[in-house]
């Protein structure tokens, strides 16, 4: 059995799909680089350290509920607000973007920064909203604001938009969130 010699066509379909596949791996390289960054900007975002309270013990787990891409803009937060109680939030940016990544960042350093005016968590979460409109974004945020004394073990909540919290204590109590949404 002979082979036949390569013919002009033969040559052109080789280099077409040689261009093709030149194509596809420039592609999925920028697509690639493209999710690093935005999980690098998302978990950037995202507090490294728990505030510390006697009594009480602050644990976190995050795992975004997006599949593929991994990234968008679901967030938590906690810190220690100027009265020293601890200041608890976890919202979520519609979308599983970079645009999403990055409004998220804007709203969790709203919130953060509105806290130190006022840490009432229906008067605190109707500011940031008010920040959220001025900043003229297409997106969407819903979130649950709560506020925690470590020397009463009082904890306070509101939520706009978001679904109520599920909470849980170290002697096996827990339940439901039963603030009001708004």
């Amino acid at each position: 059995m002979s082979r036949k010699p390569p013919t002009d066509d033969d040559d052109e379909l080789l280099a077409r799909l040689g261009s093709l596949t030149a194509q596809a791996r420039e592609r999925a390289e920028f697509q690639r680089s493209q999710v690093e960054l935005a999980i690098a900007l998302q978990r950037g975002m995202l507090p490294g350290d728990m505030p510390h309270a006697p009594g009480f013990e602050l644990a976190v787990q995050y795992a975004p509920a997006c599949y593929g891409l991994n990234v968008g803009g679901d967030w938590y937060d906690a810190f220690t607000l100027p009265d020293g109680r601890i200041g608890l939030s976890i919202g979520d940016v519609q979308g599983h973007n970079i645009e999403a990544a990055a409004f998220m960042g804007q709203v969790r350093v709203g919130l953060r920064a509105l806290a130190s005016v006022t840490s009432q968590p229906g008067a605190l979460l109707a500011r940031t909203n008010e920040l959220i409109l001025s900043l003229g974004a297409d997106l969407f945020a819903t979130c649950t604001f709560m506020r925690l004394d470590p020397s009463t073990g009082l904890l306070e909540s509101a939520r706009a938009g978001h679904i109520p919290c599920v909470w849980a204590t170290a002697d096996g109590k827990s339940g439901i969130t039963e603030d009001e949404g708004g």
